[in-house]
C-alpha cells in the first residue's frame, strides 16, 4: 500500500513496516496522514501474514506532532480530528500484534504519544523526544497521560508533560521513554526487535495486549477525559494565541484565558 503521505512495506519475518512521508512536514499529523494510519494499522491487523508493525520516519525525523496549521478549527470539528488519532491509539495499544516505533529525530506532541504507547520504542542516538502540548494550550493527547506514567513512573511523566522540556534518546532510554538505542541503522534495529516480539503462538498474543492495556492503567477512561479536556481547551483564547504565536513564530502571551 503506497499513499501521499504514508509508506507501507513487508520485511522478513512478517515485519509490516509502515514509514509516514511528509518529511518537508516532519510527518506532522495531518489529517491525511491521521487517515493514512488508522487505515494501514486496520490492513495490517487484518492481514494473517502480518505478524508485528513497525512505525517510523522519513527524512531523519519520527512526527513533529499536531499540524499546526490545521488547528483553530470549532471545537466539533477539532473533536472529530482527535477522534480519528484516537482510533490510531487504540489500533495500536489494544490491537491483536505487537507495535515497534523506530525514532530518529523529532518526536514531539502527538508524535511523542504515538511513539510512546508502542511496545517497544527504538531510540536513534539523536532522537529528541517532548511532550510540546502545554506550547499550543492544551493537554497532552493520543493517550500520553496513560502511555508516559506506565512507561516512566507517574511523578516522572507528570514532571515531562509539565515542564515541556526535550529528552534526547540516551536519556530517554534511562528515564524508560524509550526502551534502547539504536545499534547502527534505527530501523533494521527496530526489524531485529520486533521479529523478537513475534510470538510462536499468535492467538493468546492477541488476547494478552488488551488485557494489559486495559487493567493496567485504563486507557479508554484515559481518552475519554482528554477528550472532555481538549473541548474545553480547543475555545480558550489562550490556545489561539499559541497557534498563531507558532506561525508567526513568536514566543505566546498567555492570559489564562
Amino acid at each position: 500500500m503506497t499513499a501521499a503521505c504514508l509508506r507501507t512495506e513487508d520485511r522478513a519475518g512478517g515485519i509490516r513496516l509502515i514509514a509516514m512521508m511528509e518529511p518537508d512536514r516532519r510527518n506532522a499529523l495531518s489529517d491525511a496522514m491521521r487517515g493514512a494510519l488508522r487505515d494501514a494499522l486496520r490492513l495490517a491487523h487484518d492481514d494473517p501474514a502480518v505478524k508485528a508493525i513497525l512505525i517510523t520516519g522519513s527524512g531523519g525525523c519520527f512526527c513533529a506532532g499536531g499540524d499546526i496549521k490545521g488547528m483553530g478549527q470549532p471545537a466539533p470539528v477539532a473533536l472529530e480530528r482527535l477522534e480519528v488519532v484516537h482510533d490510531v491509539i487504540r489500533l495500536i495499544a489494544l490491537g491483536p500484534k505487537p507495535v515497534v516505533a523506530a525514532v530518529e529525530g523529532v518526536a514531539y506532541g502527538g508524535g511523542m504519544s504515538l511513539a510512546a504507547c508502542c511496545d517497544v520504542v527504538v531510540a536513534a542516538e539523536g532522537a529528541r523526544f517532548c511532550a510540546s502540548f502545554s506550547r499550543v494550550g492544551l493537554v497532552p493527547d493520543m493517550g500520553a497521560m496513560w502511555s508516559l506514567p506506565r512507561r516512566m513512573g507517574a511523578a516522572r511523566a507528570q514532571r515531562m508533560m509539565l515542564d515541556g522540556r526535550e529528552v534526547k534518546g540516551p536519556e530517554a532510554v534511562e528515564l524508560g521513554l524509550a526502551d534502547l538505542l539504536a545499534d547502527g541503522d534505527t530501523v533494521d534495529t527496530a526489524v531485529a526487535e520486533a521479529q523478537r516480539l513475534v510470538p510462536a503462538a499468535p492467538l493468546p498474543a492477541a488476547h494478552l495486549r488488551p488485557i494489559i492495556a486495559r487493567y493496567h492503567g485504563d486507557l479508554t477512561a484515559v481518552l475519554a477525559a482528554e477528550r472532555e479536556a481538549q473541548a474545553a481547551l480547543f475555545a480558550t483564547r489562550d490556545h489561539d494565541e499559541a497557534r498563531r504565536a507558532f506561525l508567526e513564530k513568536r514566543a505566546p502571551e498567555f492570559n489564562g484565558a
